[in-house]
């Protein structure tokens, strides 16, 4: 009987031993919490599969989600996997941005560096990096140099998923269409959703506000939003031309996926999340890169009264930039945009971007001339380079292009990129013609390059119909803004134009992922009204208008932020309102500190800004098309200090459609914790400069 036990005993044992050698080994699972512990991240091995979940004081916000990468070329992560090790550290510290919505950030945070490991196939493993804020999570994948990976990797697929939920509210523009970044913000239930650029921005059925973007954005292909499954979307990544998403090799990181979140909308706008997940300044001293306000001959093409190209009235000639330099220097604007000037305006310039000249002036602009002018008065020309997105065109020239701006004294260089989504123009090795896209790897390698030989000359970067913002301009504090989004143009001849609600909404969606050169500043309100200078230059549909208030116009230089604003209409419009233009005059651009007090998406927003250099204080706030009466308190201010308060608001009878020049300027005391009440018109707006009284 004893001996039958044993021969059992031994049975039972190899079968336990064969079956603990075939069954997966218990899930894995670790928490990560931000400083304050309202956040929690779960990452988790179950089943095989990396993945991550998020919580916001014990509420979802993305439920169970994947994480992985797969490759061409070599085997992937997305399956047979498990946490094999795990690495904790935390920060808290501040540092100083040279200009921005603010001067000091602190970066507080909680780290969780996970690695998963493969369980099947050739050794090899990958690190998600985890990073809990206050104010949201990062994370992002890290791959080391192994045999496994060796050699070039072709990325065909980013596996992470944001589980958001079918009925979550969502606030966002489409990815896959012809016009890049430039389109009016949809809402509608993320589980009817098929793509969408980031931010994205989403409201849960708890209340919780979250968005969604990326930050660090280096020799990668940007990430857009792919429905994976009703209320779940995956990284969407832009291919190469007949390629693969990102062509890259071991070690490497992706850039940060992130989730800014908030108990409520203004929440979003406060967070630093972006910022700090970016490295410190690689250029040294940047006191080069100047902030300020700029005007231009630029407006004067869109309404049809000039023209880029010498088939109409041209408008960069050399006496025309003369007269707006003369403007800026009586009003104190630091620079002179000049579009139009250089070869290859002529004709079918958006299908011609290989007849760009980045040197060469037209036969009527006297470049060195202009240039000389700006500087006698005080004033320096902003430089452009318009480049139809041919790139190889551009950066055949784009080193000489720059040396001759700095040798002019040109600090400050807007580009453009203006081709359909899909329609960049890269001459290969072989010269073969390809096609990429604007947010594709070949054109986040491509700004980054002009922003460094830029930087070479003490040059700073605009970039129009750019790759998206996601936070760069910590590392490269040169790159000071750029567009990205519908800006005031398409009031000139946007069909439709830009409506009301508009500004309300990229306040809580575009703006979450950086300054936007917006281009605001329009008192003209009915431009396309006005007969035309010749028969021949027909203006725009009478319809196509900024579709505000002329306070709305004055409160939109401190709601988007840019450390370079536009006066953006013509001289003869400001000397014809000279008591509005005259805080246009006052109004800063770089700020000591920001603070959006009040807002819904697509609804309102107030914002309140100190500026760097005076410390006074400035206070912005725009509606929809719906009156608002806004109850604020002035707990920005010193408590106890009084304060002169110049405001300019929208009048009784204000409205953007039928009264859009109905304004009050009035001055009045005010204390610092009072409470302070604005009436916004339909599509209206309030801007006021807060002095302190010594």
């Amino acid at each position: 009987m004893r001996r039958y036990r044993n021969i059992l005993a031994a049975f039972a044992a190899v079968l336990w031993a064969a079956w603990a050698l075939a069954a997966p080994a218990r899930a894995e699972s670790l928490v990560l919490t931000s400083p304050d512990g309202r956040i929690a991240i779960t990452i988790s091995d179950a089943g095989g599969e990396a993945s991550y979940e998020v919580a916001f004081e014990g509420r979802p916000v993305i439920a169970r989600s994947r994480l992985g990468l797969l490759f061409a070329a070599h085997h992937g992560f997305e399956r047979d996997l498990a946490i094999t090790a795990a690495a904790r550290a935390s920060r808290d510290d501040t540092w100083e941005q040279p200009w921005g919505e603010r001067r000091q950030v602190r970066d507080r945070h909680n780290e969780l560096a996970v690695t998963f490991s493969a369980t099947t196939g050739p050794a090899r493993s990958m690190v998600v990096r985890f990073r809990a804020f206050d104010d949201g999570i990062g994370f992002r994948y890290e791959l080391g140099a192994q045999a496994a990976l060796a050699g070039e990797l072709a990325i065909v697929e980013e596996l992470t998923q944001f589980a958001v939920g079918e009925t979550t509210q969502m606030w966002y523009t489409p990815s896959d269409e012809f016009n890049r970044y430039e389109y009016l913000t949809r809402t509608g239930a993320a589980g009817k959703v098929d793509d969408a650029h980031t931010p994205a921005t989403f409201r849960n059925g708890d209340g919780i506000y979250f968005s969604i973007h990326e930050a660090a954005l280096v020799d990668y292909s940007a990430m857009s939003l792919g429905a994976l499954r009703p209320g779940t979307f995956e990284a969407r990544l832009r291919n190469w031309s007949g390629g693969p998403k990102v062509i890259t090799r071991a070690p490497f990181h992706s850039p940060w996926r992130t989730i800014q979140i908030a108990p409520a909308a203004v929440g979003l706008i406060n967070s630093d999340l972006i910022l700090n997940l970016n490295e410190p300044n690689k250029l040294g001293d940047v006191s080069w890169v100047e902030p300020g306000k700029y005007v231009g001959i630029w407006w004067a093409m869109h309404i049809r009264d000039r023209t880029w190209g010498r088939e109409g009235i041209h408008g960069a000639t050399t006496d025309e930039a003369k007269r707006y330099i003369d403007f800026a220097a009586r009003h104190g604007f630091a620079g002179v945009l000049v579009e139009g000037w250089n070869i290859g305006w002529d004709g079918d310039w958006f299908n011609n971007g290989d007849l760009f000249r980045f040197t060469e002036a037209m036969p009527d602009f006297d470049l060195e001339e202009v240039a000389r002018y700006a500087l006698a008065k005080g004033v320096r020309l902003i430089g452009h380079h318009e480049t139809s997105a041919n790139i190889t065109n551009y950066e055949n020239q784009m080193e000489a292009a720059f040396d001759l701006y700095q040798r002019l004294g040109v600090r400050q260089v807007k580009t453009g990129y203006v081709a359909d989504a899909g329609d960049v123009v890269r001459i290969d090795a072989k010269g073969i013609r390809r096609y990429e896209w604007h947010d594709s790897q070949f054109m986040v390698r491509h700004h980054l390059k002009v922003v460094e030989e830029a930087a070479r000359r003490q040059i700073s970067i605009n970039a129009h119909e750019p790759v998206k913002d996601t936070g760069l301009r910590r590392t490269y504090p040169n790159w000071i803004s750029r567009e990205g989004a519908r800006g005031m143009e398409f009031n000139a001849w946007g069909t439709p134009p830009n409506p009301p609600e508009h500004e309300a909404m990229l306040a809580f969606t575009r703006m979450l992922a950086g300054p936007m050169d917006f281009t605001p500043g329009i008192f003209d309100l009915r431009p396309n009204e006005r007969p035309p200078l010749r028969p021949d230059m027909p203006r725009s549909d009478p319809s196509n208008r900024p579709q505000t208030t002329l306070a709305k116009q004055l409160a939109l230089y401190v709601v988007l932020y840019s450390p370079i604003q536009m006066a953006a209409d013509l001289p003869e419009n400001y000397e014809a309102r000279p008591d509005a233009f005259q805080f246009i005059k006052d109004v800063e651009t770089d700020w000591e500190q920001s603070i959006a007090l009040a807002g819904e998406i697509g609804d309102y927003v107030a914002i309140a800004r100190q500026g760097r250099k005076s410390k006074e204080w400035f206070l912005g706030a725009v509606s929809d098309e719906e009156a608002r009466d806004l109850a604020l308190t002035l707990s920005f201010l010193e408590p106890g200090r009084q304060y002169r308060a110049q405001i300019y608001r929208d009048g009784a009878d204000a409205d953007w459609d039928t009264n859009p020049y109905a304004m009050v300027i009035e001055e009045k005391l005010v204390t610092g914790g009072d409470a302070f009440a604005l009436r916004l018109a339909p599509g209206g707006g309030a801007a006021v400069r807060f002095i302190p009284v010594t």
